[in-house]
């Protein structure tokens, strides 16, 4: 008894910290539904574990552990194949981020070089005035 009772606080707590906003997420609600609906199994089987074999007897599987096996085994599949579209996704973002940095860097440069050679070009049209004019204000 005690045990379910912790199994069910357990994973009442972590659905509820898996449903959470991460920031971004775009399937956020349908996200939600698959928790709900993991964390209400969860909990029936927790509870009431004859029903899980009957299920996996309804539909054909020897026990309500192997059930909950070939569940976890699909469920981390999907698990893996997303993060690796996310993964993938995020690769690509941070190709484009670091295109738009250096290409923004070589503009800059370019920019501060453009400035340079005005200023140097102001400085020697300055100093290219007549040596009377120049001797003139010298003295």
């Amino acid at each position: 008894m005690w045990i379910q009772i912790l199994l069910v606080v357990g994973v009442i707590l972590i659905g509820f910290f898996l449903a959470r906003p991460a920031g971004g997420d775009s399937h956020l609600a349908l996200r939600r539904l698959f928790m709900a609906a993991f964390v209400a199994v969860a909990i029936l089987s927790i509870l009431f574990p004859q029903w899980l074999s009957w299920f996996a007897n309804l539909i054909g599987v020897g026990r309500g552990a192997d059930l909950m096996l070939y569940a976890l085994i699909l469920a981390f599949l999907v698990f893996v194949a997303t993060t690796y579209r996310r993964n993938v996704q995020v690769n690509h973002r941070i190709t484009l981020l670091a295109r738009e940095i250096a290409l923004a860097r070589a503009d800059a440069e370019d920019a501060r070089a453009a400035i340079i050679a005005h200023e140097a070009e102001s400085s020697d049209a300055a100093d290219e005035r007549p040596a009377a004019d120049r001797i003139e204000r010298e003295d």
